[in-house]
């Protein structure tokens, strides 16, 4: 696991980022979830196979952030501490959330939730991708490609990821709305936003380079 060579720089900084950002990324979806107004195109699938199967939704996005560890094989991908703690800490603190937020009440209520967890998915894509400790699976999937397809943004990659995600989710029986065509609409744009933002630079030396 390289990433977890980067814990030698600024390691307090790195883990409380990365911590903070997968926290903050199931705190979002529960809160997309509670708005009633449509899943993220993930959250979707997950809804489907949790349907089809009788597993908490935390517990199903635990399992497929698992698989999807595997399609990291042809675009040799190396997981890191990141890639690891994503797959267990998102699904426990969903189903946490879930188990104390009830859902919203009144448009505006659910709007506001709706809105909130769209931002605050992106901000938390960018605070545990900028720890630099390995991405999760899902968006190990959306580096991986960019990184051996340079001319794909990232915006592009991962719009197309989230579009076929979300065919397969309706396929098993996942709920789309309102919110979902939002979410796919706009997470591209936020994760190329927040992303450099929040990147810490892997060695001091990287503070001033040019």
């Amino acid at each position: 696991m390289a990433q977890l060579g980067n814990l030698r720089h600024r390691p307090a900084r790195r883990l409380t980022q990365l911590y903070a950002g997968l926290a903050l990324y199931g705190v979002s979806m529960a809160l997309m979830i509670r708005s009633g107004l449509g899943l993220d195109p993930w959250d979707v699938f997950h809804q489907g196979l949790a349907r089809q199967t009788g597993l908490s939704f935390g517990t199903v996005t635990i399992a497929v952030g698992a698989l999807v560890l595997l399609l990291w094989i042809p675009l040799r991908q190396r997981p890191g501490l990141g890639t690891v703690s994503n797959v267990v800490v998102i699904g426990l603190v969903v189903d946490a959330t879930l188990a104390v937020l009830p859902p919203g009440e009144g448009l505006p209520v659910r709007a506001a939730l709706l809105v909130v967890g769209i931002v605050a998915n992106g901000a938390a894509t960018g605070l545990y991708l900028g720890a630099g400790l390995g991405p999760g699976p899902r968006d190990g999937l959306m580096t991986g490609f960019v990184a051996r397809h340079p001319r794909w943004s990232v915006r592009l990659v991962r719009t197309v990821i989230e579009v076929t995600v979300l065919a397969l989710g309706w396929l098993l029986g996942g709920t789309v709305g309102l919110g979902t065509v939002a979410y796919a609409l706009a997470i591209g744009p936020l994760a190329q936003f927040f992303i450099p933002m929040f990147a810490i630079p892997t060695r001091p030396a990287d503070a001033y380079a040019t």
